[in-house]
């Protein structure tokens, strides 16, 4: 198994930002990838939506595609644009929000 959750982009190149709308009032996501060493989902958020601090097992990497997210990890804030990334370190408090309407590709590696 290839891991991949949607074989119509399998080995096509594609605009990831294209893949997922933006809904009023709501986080919406899309699983590209998922297997036991770990997942890539793509995200889009509503201004003003967020996801609540939380901690996990395994580092993480959050890369924006569109738009501006606010990212919390431990007690540093940081704005993170289009085109940047951010590593969320494993069993670090970590919360995101959105100023504004924005797109992020989320990486998870899991250890095994």
């Amino acid at each position: 198994m290839t891991g991949l959750q949607d074989q119509d982009i399998f080995g096509k190149p594609i605009n990831l930002a294209n893949l997922l709308s933006v809904q009023p009032k709501a986080i919406v996501s899309r699983i590209l990838v998922k297997h036991s060493g770990g997942s890539i989902t793509l995200f889009a958020f509503d201004a003003g939506q967020a996801v609540s601090e939380h901690t996990a097992p395994f580092d993480a990497m959050i890369h924006v595609l569109e738009g501006t997210a606010d990212v919390t990890v431990g007690q540093d804030k940081h704005t993170v644009n289009a085109g940047k990334s951010i590593l969320l370190p494993a069993n670090v408090p970590h919360a995101v929000r959105a100023p504004q309407a924005f797109k992020m590709l989320l990486f998870m590696l899991r250890k095994e």
